[in-house]
C-alpha cells in the first residue's frame, strides 16, 4: 500500500495519519464474521473541493483520482475491487438481493448471505445503515435519504431478509452511520409532512422543520425487533463535522462522496 501512496504523492509522515483517519469503524459488529466500515473524507488524493478521499464517480472529480481512492479504501479493509457490489442510487425504496457483485443497478439497498461479496452505498448527508443477521449470517447495506426513510426502506430490507434468509430482528445488529443531524436537517412543509411528529420539530425562528433521520431509521429497526442495545448510532454529523465528512448541503452540492460497506468474511480454505 505504501508504494501506491508514494506514487500518489502522499508523504511518509502523513501515511499513518491517513490510514488512521480513513475509516469510521462501527463497534457493534463481530469482525471475526464481517467486514464493515464507513469512509471519511480523509486519506485520499483528490484536490479541493473533493479533498481528499472522494469515492464517488458521480461528481466532477478526476476519475483516476476516484479509482485510486477506492483502491486505497478497499485495500485498507482487505477487500478486492471486484468483490464490491454498488448500485446507482435513485433515492427510492427498492432492495436488491445480491448473488454476485453489481455496478449500476438502480437500487438504494442491497442484501446478501454470500461470503466475499461486500455491499456498498455512497453518501454525503443521507443516512447509511449497515445490518448483520448474526444467526443466519446475512447482511444489508442501505442508503436512506429523506425519501427512502419516509418510504421505510429499512423495513423493506428487513422484510426481504426475513423472506430470503429467515432473518429475525432479535438476531441482528445494526449501525446507523454519520449523516446530517437533526439540528441541521432543515426542511419545508413538503418534506416534513412525510414524517411522524416524534421525528420532527418546527423551529419558529428559522420557520423550518427539523427532521431526525437517524431516529426515524432507528425506529424502523426497533419495529422489526432489533434490541436498542444492538443498534449503534454514530454521533457524527456530516454538516457539523464537515472537516471529516463530505456534506452535500454544507458544501452546496459541490463535494465528494463517502461509502459505507459491509460483507461476510470468506471462510479460510482448509487444505488436506
Amino acid at each position: 500500500m505504501y508504494e501506491k501512496l508514494r506514487r500518489c504523492n502522499v508523504s511518509v509522515k502523513n501515511l499513518l495519519v491517513y490510514l488512521c483517519n480513513m475509516i469510521l469503524q462501527p463497534k457493534i459488529f463481530d469482525y471475526s464474521k464481517v467486514i464493515a466500515a464507513q469512509s471519511t473524507r480523509k486519506g485520499g488524493i483528490s484536490p479541493e473541493p473533493f479533498l481528499s478521499l472522494n469515492l464517488g464517480l458521480s461528481v466532477k472529480d478526476d476519475e483516476q483520482n476516484v479509482w485510486k481512492n477506492r483502491e486505497l479504501f478497499f485495500e485498507k479493509l482487505g477487500i478486492a475491487m471486484n468483490e464490491v457490489s454498488r448500485c446507482y442510487q435513485v433515492h427510492g425504496v427498492e432492495v436488491l438481493t445480491v448473488t454476485q457483485p453489481v455496478k449500476n443497478e438502480k437500487y438504494d439497498a442491497q442484501i446478501t448471505n454470500i461470503p466475499g461479496i461486500f455491499l456498498a452505498v455512497t453518501i454525503a448527508d443521507c443516512t447509511p445503515i449497515l445490518i448483520h443477521d448474526t444467526k443466519n449470517n446475512a447482511v444489508a447495506a442501505i442508503h436512506a435519504g429523506w425519501r427512502g426513510t419516509a418510504g421505510k426502506i429499512v423495513e423493506n430490507a428487513m422484510q426481504l431478509m426475513n423472506k430470503s434468509y429467515g432473518t429475525n430482528g432479535k438476531d441482528c445488529k445494526a449501525f446507523i452511520g454519520a449523516c446530517i443531524s437533526y439540528e441541521n436537517f432543515e426542511v419545508g412543509d413538503e418534506v416534513a409532512e412525510n414524517f411522524e411528529a416524534s421525528f420532527k420539530k418546527f423551529d419558529p425562528l428559522k420557520k423550518k422543520w427539523l427532521v431526525d433521520l437517524k431516529k426515524a431509521n432507528q425506529q424502523q429497526l426497533l419495529d422489526w425487533g432489533l434490541k436498542k442495545e444492538n443498534i449503534e448510532l454514530s454521533d457524527f454529523c456530516t454538516v457539523e463535522n464537515n472537516n471529516t465528512f463530505f456534506s452535500h448541503r454544507k458544501e452546496k452540492g459541490v463535494t465528494g462522496r463517502m461509502m459505507a460497506i459491509i460483507g461476510i468474511k470468506p471462510q479460510p480454505q482448509l487444505f488436506k
